[in-house]
């Protein structure tokens, strides 16, 4: 099971309409390591993320996640394997009615059958674990873009899952917060083992995250490999990307 990648495309393929988004595109996640993608603004990266966790099944291809192909899943499995899938949304996408511990809680009292008090106490401490700590009462409308998307970070992780995905972590951020931010998701991932599957544009980011990158041109991978590869790359779209100062 250790040898099985957390994540694996087999030549998956998605349109909408006349718009392949996704063109035969194949790879895999080694467990335990960050994956970057990297490409321009409308490229599929958000839509791959979607095929991870299922919100998309693609038209063509296989997806499997740690050894189980989720596209043969039924709906019950399917909920049930999301559960070891945290997701970290652009914009945090907390709920403004309830209280930042509260939008942690929220899974938990889905999921679990863990007592009111124990679900408070894990909530606190996932808070805690990423800045927030005795903020578990105030409103979302009360935070820091910074804030907020530490919050959206302590939800994501409430069931410990194995896999985080991440959209666009820097977004919106100041590059003193975007690497608080980048420390946090550095350390999920040598601490507790978390596959991370990062979509950024942020180039100084990717460099400090990244175990690997990967680029998504017109529907495919034109390239795949480590941060010196990528530098030493020929790839036209690859070199643009990698010179740029970008954020952060």
């Amino acid at each position: 099971m250790t040898d099985t990648p957390a994540i694996r495309f087999e030549r998956v393929s998605k349109a909408f309409g006349a718009l392949k988004v996704l063109d035969d595109v194949s790879f895999d996640i080694t467990r335990g390591t960050a994956f970057c993608l990297l490409g321009r603004s409308g490229t599929g990266k958000s839509v791959m993320l979607k095929h991870i966790i299922g919100l998309l099944k693609p038209d063509h291809g296989r997806i499997f996640i740690d050894g189980a192909e989720i596209t043969e899943l039924d709906s019950h499995e399917l909920t049930r394997l999301r559960l070891r899938i945290g997701f970290l949304f652009q914009n945090a996408a907390l709920f403004d009615s309830i209280s930042v511990g509260e939008n942690v809680a929220f899974t938990m009292r889905r999921n679990t059958k863990h007592s009111d008090s124990m679900i408070r106490e894990i909530a606190a401490q996932k808070l805690a674990a990423v800045g927030l700590d005795g903020q578990y009462d105030k409103m979302p409308s009360a935070l820091s873009g910074g804030m907020r998307k530490r919050a959206g970070l302590a939800r994501a992780l409430a069931l410990d899952p194995s896999i985080l995905l991440v959209d666009e972590p820097s977004a919106g951020l100041d590059p003193i917060t975007s690497r608080e931010i980048d420390s946090l998701l550095m350390g999920l991932k040598s601490n507790q083992g978390v596959t991370l599957v990062v979509v950024t544009h942020n180039i100084p980011s990717a460099r400090r995250i990244g175990d690997e990158l990967a680029m998504l041109h017109e529907g495919k991978i034109v390239a795949r490999g480590s941060v010196d590869e990528f530098d030493r790359s020929d790839d036209k779209m690859v070199k643009l990307f990698m010179q740029s100062e970008g954020s952060g």
